[in-house]
Protein backbone atom coordinates (compact mmCIF):
# COMPACT_ATOMS: atom_id res chain seq x y z
CA UNK A 1 0.00 0.00 0.00
CA UNK A 2 1.24 3.26 -0.78
CA UNK A 3 2.00 5.62 1.59
CA UNK A 4 0.98 9.45 0.40
CA UNK A 5 4.14 12.15 1.21
CA UNK A 6 1.83 13.95 3.11
CA UNK A 7 1.31 11.43 5.96
CA UNK A 8 4.98 11.95 6.82
CA UNK A 9 5.18 15.57 6.03
CA UNK A 10 4.24 16.80 9.37
CA UNK A 11 6.40 14.18 11.60
CA UNK A 12 9.32 15.75 9.00
CA UNK A 13 8.75 19.41 9.80
CA UNK A 14 8.36 18.87 13.71
CA UNK A 15 11.75 16.60 13.63
CA UNK A 16 13.27 19.53 11.55
CA UNK A 17 12.05 22.46 14.74
CA UNK A 18 13.01 19.96 17.11
CA UNK A 19 16.50 19.87 15.60
CA UNK A 20 16.43 23.73 15.35
CA UNK A 21 15.53 24.12 18.48
CA UNK A 22 18.55 21.45 19.65
CA UNK A 23 20.79 23.97 17.75
CA UNK A 24 19.40 26.81 19.28
CA UNK A 25 20.21 25.39 22.23
CA UNK A 26 23.81 24.00 22.06
CA UNK A 27 24.82 27.06 20.36
CA UNK A 28 22.83 29.93 22.03
CA UNK A 29 21.72 28.55 25.63
CA UNK A 30 24.06 26.34 27.10
CA UNK A 31 27.53 28.76 26.71
CA UNK A 32 25.14 31.93 27.81
CA UNK A 33 24.90 29.48 31.24
CA UNK A 34 28.46 28.73 31.31
CA UNK A 35 29.14 32.77 31.39
CA UNK A 36 26.52 33.49 33.81
CA UNK A 37 27.77 30.97 35.89
CA UNK A 38 31.19 32.50 35.34
CA UNK A 39 30.45 35.93 36.41
CA UNK A 40 28.54 35.03 39.83
CA UNK A 41 31.28 32.35 40.67
CA UNK A 42 34.52 32.89 39.42
CA UNK A 43 37.53 30.17 39.59
CA UNK A 44 34.36 27.97 40.14
CA UNK A 45 34.49 25.30 37.45
CA UNK A 46 31.54 22.72 38.83
CA UNK A 47 29.65 22.95 35.71
CA UNK A 48 31.59 22.34 33.04
CA UNK A 49 30.69 18.01 33.84
CA UNK A 50 27.20 19.47 33.57
CA UNK A 51 28.04 21.30 30.11
CA UNK A 52 29.74 18.03 29.38
CA UNK A 53 26.27 15.79 30.16
CA UNK A 54 24.37 18.45 28.49
CA UNK A 55 26.33 18.54 24.99
CA UNK A 56 27.09 15.05 24.98
CA UNK A 57 22.59 14.22 25.29
CA UNK A 58 22.42 17.38 22.41
CA UNK A 59 24.58 15.64 20.45
CA UNK A 60 23.08 12.82 20.69
CA UNK A 61 19.53 13.51 20.58
CA UNK A 62 20.73 15.34 17.46
CA UNK A 63 21.69 11.84 15.75
CA UNK A 64 18.59 9.96 16.59
CA UNK A 65 16.53 12.91 15.09
CA UNK A 66 18.35 12.80 12.04
CA UNK A 67 18.17 8.68 11.95
CA UNK A 68 14.20 9.24 12.47
CA UNK A 69 14.25 11.60 9.59
CA UNK A 70 15.68 9.35 7.61
CA UNK A 71 13.46 7.02 8.49
CA UNK A 72 10.84 8.82 7.35
CA UNK A 73 12.03 9.17 4.06
CA UNK A 74 12.25 5.74 3.70
CA UNK A 75 8.44 5.49 4.60
CA UNK A 76 7.90 8.04 2.11
CA UNK A 77 9.56 6.03 -0.38
CA UNK A 78 7.71 2.70 0.57
CA UNK A 79 11.13 1.38 1.88
CA UNK A 80 10.43 0.77 5.26
CA UNK A 81 10.70 -3.02 4.97
CA UNK A 82 14.14 -2.70 4.24
CA UNK A 83 17.38 -3.13 6.07
CA UNK A 84 18.17 0.43 6.17
CA UNK A 85 15.22 1.16 8.28
CA UNK A 86 16.33 -1.66 10.83
CA UNK A 87 19.71 0.30 11.16
CA UNK A 88 18.07 3.04 11.69
CA UNK A 89 16.00 2.08 14.41
CA UNK A 90 19.28 0.54 15.40
CA UNK A 91 21.04 3.59 15.63
CA UNK A 92 18.21 5.31 17.42
CA UNK A 93 17.95 2.98 20.67
CA UNK A 94 21.73 3.14 20.99
CA UNK A 95 21.60 6.91 21.40
CA UNK A 96 18.34 6.44 23.82
CA UNK A 97 20.74 4.78 25.74
CA UNK A 98 23.69 6.93 25.03
CA UNK A 99 20.91 9.51 26.51
CA UNK A 100 20.22 7.67 29.37
CA UNK A 101 24.17 6.90 30.51
CA UNK A 102 24.70 10.93 30.37
CA UNK A 103 21.36 11.56 32.16
CA UNK A 104 22.64 8.58 34.71
CA UNK A 105 26.23 10.62 34.82
CA UNK A 106 24.44 14.15 35.67
CA UNK A 107 22.77 12.73 38.04
CA UNK A 108 25.18 11.05 39.83
CA UNK A 109 27.57 14.33 39.57
CA UNK A 110 24.85 16.05 40.90
CA UNK A 111 24.69 13.51 43.99
CA UNK A 112 28.52 13.77 44.41
CA UNK A 113 28.48 18.03 44.22
CA UNK A 114 25.48 18.33 46.61
CA UNK A 115 27.48 15.79 49.25
CA UNK A 116 30.87 18.53 49.24
CA UNK A 117 28.77 21.61 48.82
CA UNK A 118 25.73 20.83 50.77
CA UNK A 119 23.17 22.36 47.93
CA UNK A 120 20.25 20.71 47.88
CA UNK A 121 19.78 18.83 43.89
CA UNK A 122 16.63 17.05 44.41
CA UNK A 123 15.04 18.79 41.43
CA UNK A 124 17.53 18.27 38.76
CA UNK A 125 17.55 14.92 40.01
CA UNK A 126 14.00 14.28 39.93
CA UNK A 127 14.02 15.97 36.35
CA UNK A 128 16.52 13.95 35.11
CA UNK A 129 14.80 10.71 36.50
CA UNK A 130 12.10 11.69 34.30
CA UNK A 131 14.10 11.88 31.50
CA UNK A 132 15.54 8.54 31.98
CA UNK A 133 11.90 7.28 31.96
CA UNK A 134 11.01 9.17 28.91
CA UNK A 135 14.02 7.71 27.39
CA UNK A 136 13.60 4.38 28.04
CA UNK A 137 9.92 4.39 26.97
CA UNK A 138 11.29 5.43 23.74
CA UNK A 139 13.90 2.68 23.19
CA UNK A 140 10.99 0.11 24.25
CA UNK A 141 8.55 1.23 21.41
CA UNK A 142 11.65 1.40 18.47
CA UNK A 143 12.27 -2.47 20.39
CA UNK A 144 9.00 -3.00 19.51
CA UNK A 145 8.88 -1.60 16.37
CA UNK A 146 12.40 -3.43 15.54
CA UNK A 147 11.03 -7.39 16.09
CA UNK A 148 8.30 -7.18 13.33
CA UNK A 149 10.84 -5.46 10.67
CA UNK A 150 13.59 -8.34 11.82
CA UNK A 151 10.84 -11.19 10.96
CA UNK A 152 9.77 -9.69 7.88
CA UNK A 153 13.39 -8.99 6.76
CA UNK A 154 14.69 -12.55 7.99
CA UNK A 155 11.91 -14.21 5.75
CA UNK A 156 12.40 -12.10 2.73
CA UNK A 157 16.04 -13.73 2.82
Amino acid sequence: MPVKPDSTFFLRVVAFLIGIAVLAVCIYWLPQAAIRDAKVRPGDYSIYPLLVCAYGICITFSVALYQAFKLLSYIDKNNAFYELSLKSLKVIKKCAFTIILFILLGIVYLRVHSYFTGDDSAGPRALGLIGILATAIIAAIVDVLQKPLKNILGKKK
